[in-house]
């Protein structure tokens, strides 16, 4: 029977001494309670419970989840659930309320006027308006020390928040299009015979509704949960002191660096073997589940369908390499409805805190809950695991990685290699059981033993995979990504890269840009319609192909004054090598004369016969952290990318100034051979049409009800069916040659932030070897407790370096985002390097 799938009483509340009383609360906020109460009920099955009582405890922060938890007002608020493990094993969680916020911008002078007007527009949802001085990148002459005021809109919850944001970014985007639109001479015009002054200094500047006033909405997209870890310094895999002081008093949440060793979580991979028709894909409504075979912490489970399988199978072992042990136990249900419920049992005795499966979102998780589904069962009544808006399943109280999602993103592996088989090949080091899919269904008949071994090879491949390399490496991101172990193993590289930015800006007081979006409708310097535009990448030009040995002579041609050169420098480059890179002091040294004579009769016969056929050296020349040495070389930053306009209003702006650094790119743009007024001509016609209704039954739309996307979308196809038409082809390519200016001295945060990455990485490269040293001590010592210890630490440092080198990496991925200008320095610059 499932464990959380009942009904509870009203008593099973946040805080103690709540009667139940809803007054206070709409329809939503009950259904939000409600639903609080259920994931506390599925929580508690697995062992994570509010403490009852005061007191101090010490756990390992594992998970973190928004929720909604209800005040000593009976007011619902908005908490995030943080989810911890003792070093005994024993589990807790705490909710943590905070208010949920976004920051307004408005005119000048304005600010008193809009905090006033939407404290009564939105009474009751809105708490209060703060007044905050941020740094905003965006803002002319911010180098000079200047910052902009924001209103800083609080709320009780992200229900509340999302009903104002909703009514107030149409109302900013509408009045930041009416500013970008209006003629800056013109206005200029009028303010100066009107005897007027600015509209920052004047009140003629100002609209008489509130909202006109409100040009710009800020860090409305952070996702709640991110928000707290941003503010209050907290990450997944760190330890906490946890102070729970009863009642309706928040529990304080404090750092403990001084320890570092992980606990060790429950770690559940399994894997499924179904039934299909031959060449068809396996079907949920007709085909079934033949075997389930998991892994608990190294020890490995069977279940099978008996109605499938022919006859019962014994326990056996499937051990591919001594290092990856695999115990089996089976369980020989009488048919799928009985092997579902074993399933679901055995999970819920052993309480893990991490399921594993390698593309489980994709098959397994879809199709156990489809046949659940078949004989009245329920995955969240039974296990608490639920299927979210991009198809990913999860659950509050335990992890969900699929290592599938790891292969593709940070295995390095070539894409036909993402399959189980291959993939364990490649990092596990064994070639696994392969059977052809065809032949499934026969062996479950005919050869149960065989299909039992290839069905436990896969949970066996997917367990240590994901204990050897992914659970260090995820986890180890989650030291310096404010997002639960989910959403760092799924998320691309370039949006781990933006939420790490965006700590560092927080703690920069750095206002958060918005998210890079695509201009509609925009125009090439000749009028011409863009379709695409990018850069065209460095590339390093192969001098010759071939195939090249070591063992096979090969000819060369070299240029003797070169060799001169060397000659000359040799005495110099061995006194640079000794003292410089090996740190030996030169009257150390008693043959120093001696090499540099040999060094020297070496050159002159490669000088005196400059083309020989030699066997030649094979190198390998890699360029250690490539990208992140270019940009601290050059300072390179999207908001260090400037225009003629910015460095006007700049005060450092001077004759002789050296902050302004030219860089030029090349453009490449694909644009609609037609030209500007042949365009106008296409819009004038569309604005006489009538397009179909957004919604069933309305009524036909006008151009202009369309929504700029919709409007683009038209001006594009209807322009695009003419050039075919007329000019015989569609799309016409271009190159030029660009310069764009990058300031030197720019905010810093975003330069600062990759040298404190990359020094880290170069710490942490240091310890991994330190710990790898102590190990082999350990081992030759033969004392098991610090093999142990020696042996987790070295892992621990080992993710800990990878990483930072991934998030190094993704530092371009990111960039992507906001410009393809700055990408291309980026691949620019390391590109004329191998040139010369």
């Amino acid at each position: 029977m499932p464990l959380f799938g009942r009904k509870f009483a009203k008593k099973t509340r946040w805080h103690d001494g709540d009667d139940g009383d809803y007054s206070k609360v709409g329809p939503s906020s009950i259904n939000r309670y409600e639903h609080g109460i259920r994931t506390d009920a599925a929580d508690s099955v697995f062992g994570f419970c509010r403490p009852r009582n005061p007191g101090t405890f010490t756990g390992w922060l594992i998970n973190m989840n928004p929720t909604d938890i209800m005040d000593e007002d009976k007011r619902l608020v908005s908490a995030v659930d943080f989810y911890f493990i003792q070093d005994d094993g024993e589990r807790f969680k705490v909710a943590l309320p905070f208010m949920p916020y976004f920051y307004i911008a408005t005119k000048s002078g304005c600010e008193r006027e809009v905090s006033a007007f939407l404290s009564r527009k939105f009474q009751g949802k809105l708490i209060r308006v703060e007044f905050v001085d941020k740094e905003d990148l965006s803002l002319p002459n911010h180098l000079s020390g200047l910052k902009r005021q924001y209103l800083r809109l609080l709320f009780m919850t992200v229900d509340d928040l999302m009903r104002v944001k909703k009514e107030i970014a149409p109302a900013a985007q509408k009045n930041r299009n009416r500013e970008a639109s209006s003629e800056a001479y013109t206005s200029l015009l009028a303010r100066v015979l009107g005897g007027q002054g600015t509209d920052e200094t004047s009140g003629h500047g100002r609209m008489s509704d509130q909202m006109d006033n409100i040009v710009d909405i800020r860090e409305h997209d952070v996702a709640y949960h991110m928000r707290v870890a941003i503010d209050l310094k907290l990450n997944v895999a760190h330890w906490y002191n946890v102070r729970v002081r009863g009642g309706a008093n928040p529990p304080e949440i404090s750092a403990r660096p001084d320890l570092v060793e992980r606990p060790d979580p429950v770690i559940f991979a399994y894997d499924i073997e179904t039934t299909k028709l031959p060449l068809k894909f396996p079907d949920t409504e007709i085909d079934q589940i033949m075997m389930i075979s998991y892994m608990i912490d190294g020890q490995g489970f069977l279940i099978t369908n008996r109605e499938i399988v022919s006859e019962d199978i014994e326990d056996f072992e499937y051990t591919p390499k001594p290092e990856y042990e695999g115990p089996f136990s089976i369980f020989n249900e009488a048919d799928e409805a009985s092997l579902l419920q074993r399933f679901f049992e055995h999970i819920r005795e052993t309480k893990p805190n991490i399921f594993v499966t390698y593309n489980g979102d994709g098959f397994d998780w879809p199709f156990v809950e489809a046949r659940a589904i078949v004989h009245g069962l329920s995955l969240e009544t039974e296990i608490g695991f639920t299927k979210d808006n991009q198809g990913d399943y999860r659950s509050t109280h335990s992890l969900h990685m699929d290592c599938l999602r790891w292969v593709k993103r940070d295995s390095y592996l070539p894409v036909g290699s993402h399959n189980l088989k291959a993939a364990a090949k490649a990092k596990l080091g064994y070639d696994p059981v392969e059977l052809d899919p065809e032949e499934m269904c026969r062996m479950a008949a005919e050869q149960p033993q065989t299909l039992a071994t290839y069905s436990v090879s896969d949970a066996v491949a997917t367990f240590y995979m994901y204990q050897k390399y992914v659970h260090p490496f995820i986890f180890a991101l989650c030291t310096i990504i404010p997002m639960e172990p989910d959403n760092v193993l799924r998320k691309g590289s370039g949006t781990l890269c933006e939420a790490l930015l965006m700590v560092q800006a927080f703690q920069a007081n750095v206002i958060f840009p918005n998210k890079q979006e695509s201009a509609l409708g925009k125009l090439t310097t000749d009028g011409h319609l863009l379709d695409t535009e990018t850069y065209v990448g460095g590339h390093v030009e192969a001098l010759e192909v071939g195939v090249f040995r070591s063992d096979l002579p090969c000819r060369f041609k070299m240029n003797p004054s070169a060799f001169g050169f060397l000659i000359g420098k040799v005495r110099q480059t061995v006194r640079h090598a000794m003292e410089e890179e090996e740190k030996i002091p030169l009257d150390e040294v008693i043959n120093f004369d001696e090499v540099c004579e040999d060094i020297c009769i070496k050159l002159k016969a490669l000088q005196e016969l400059p083309s020989r056929i030699e066997c030649p050296l094979i190198y390998h020349l890699d360029v250690g952290a490539m990208y992140p040495n270019i940009i601290l070389t050059n300072r390179l930053q999207p908001s260090a990318m400037v225009e003629e306009a910015t460095c006007a209003a700049c005060s450092f702006n001077r004759p002789g100034a050296m902050c302004q650094r030219s860089m030029m790119w090349k453009w490449r743009g694909n644009f609609l051979p037609a030209t500007r007024s042949e365009l106008q001509r296409i819009q004038y016609q569309l604005e006489s049409e009538k397009f179909p209704p957004a919604e069933e039954f309305g009524l036909p739309r006008a151009f202009h009800q369309l929504s700029r996307e919709e409007q683009a979308m038209h001006e594009k196809k209807r322009l695009a069916d003419y050039c075919h038409k007329a000019y015989k082809k569609v799309r016409v390519t271009r190159l030029e040659e660009r310069e764009t200016t990058v300031c030197q001295r720019e905010n810093s945060f975003y330069v600062d932030t990759v040298r404190a990455f990359r020094d880290r990485r170069y710490e942490f490269k240091g310890q991994h070897k330190v710990w790898k040293k102590k190990l082999v001590q350990a081992m030759e010592a033969g004392d098991a407790v610090a093999i142990k210890r020696c042996r987790n630490m070295e892992v621990l440092y080992d993710s800990l370096q990878l990483a930072h080198k991934c998030i190094l990496n993704s530092f371009y991925g990111y960039v992507m985002r906001t410009g393809y200008v700055l990408c291309f320095m980026y691949c620019m610059l390391p590109s004329a390097a191998s040139s010369v």
